[in-house]
């Protein structure tokens, strides 16, 4: 770690050679994705159980705040880890996103998840 520090004092290194920059707000968001997580699972396994009638599968863009790239795949793919939503595709600061009930990409368009992704940025 410490070789890293210098290499990047002494610019070395940039930062599309070492994208992963941590910070304070690291590990209360992989909380909060886990949290995230569980809670869509709960919700996909509800709607197996009461069949296609309550599946209503959307295709929409979502708009994402990130400044870096980093930032928009790590929102990218943390949608994508969230059961029910799929990231498709992501052009500039626009996102595809397949889910299998309107409410999930309603709860996405609220921002909260962009808005902790962006907290990660330095």
């Amino acid at each position: 770690m410490l070789v890293l520090y210098i290499a990047q004092k002494m610019d070395v290194i940039d930062q599309e050679t070492h994208p992963i920059r941590l910070n304070a707000n690291m590990p209360s968001y992989a909380l909060w994705l886990a949290k995230q997580v569980v809670l869509s699972n709960i919700s996909v396994v509800k709607h197996i159980w009461i069949g296609n009638s309550s599946i209503s599968p959307i295709l929409t863009k979502i708009d994402t705040r990130q400044c870096s790239d980093i930032n928009k795949v790590i929102y990218a793919n943390s949608i994508t880890l969230t059961p029910g939503t799929v990231a498709i595709d992501l052009i500039d600061d626009q996102l595809t996103v397949h889910a299998l009930h309107k409410d999930d990409v309603e709860i996405l368009k609220t921002g909260e998840m962009d808005l902790r992704v962006k907290e990660l940025e330095n």
